[in-house]
């Protein structure tokens, strides 16, 4: 029965090759190795930032009215979450108004 594999010992095909690869010095270090660095932690950084733009809210909405916007939705042919997105983005931008 074999025991435990040490702490050293490759776990598979890869990282056997990885380690018969760093012996044979088939790595070479990135030229300008900050520079690209920083560049790929601001491409991260701008990617999460897009990410954050849209937000999840929760909203109670009564079912017959649920029913009615999915109706809509589906003569639209979108689902029904983009439809109300797309309505709340309309009445930010005050492009559409309701009677309150």
């Amino acid at each position: 029965m074999k025991l435990k594999k040490s702490a050293f010992e490759p776990l598979d095909d890869y990282e056997r090759q990885l380690i018969k690869d760093m012996e044979n010095n088939e790595f070479v270090e990135v030229p300008n190795q900050e520079e690209e660095i920083r560049k790929i932690r601001e491409s991260a950084a701008y990617t999460l930032e897009k990410l954050r733009k849209d937000k999840r809210i929760t909203i109670r909405v009564g079912n017959s009215d649920l029913k009615l916007i999915q109706n809509k939705a589906i003569e639209s042919g979108i689902p029904y979450q983009t439809l109300i997105s797309s309505i709340l983005r309309k009445f930010a931008r005050g492009k559409i108004s309701i009677g309150v």
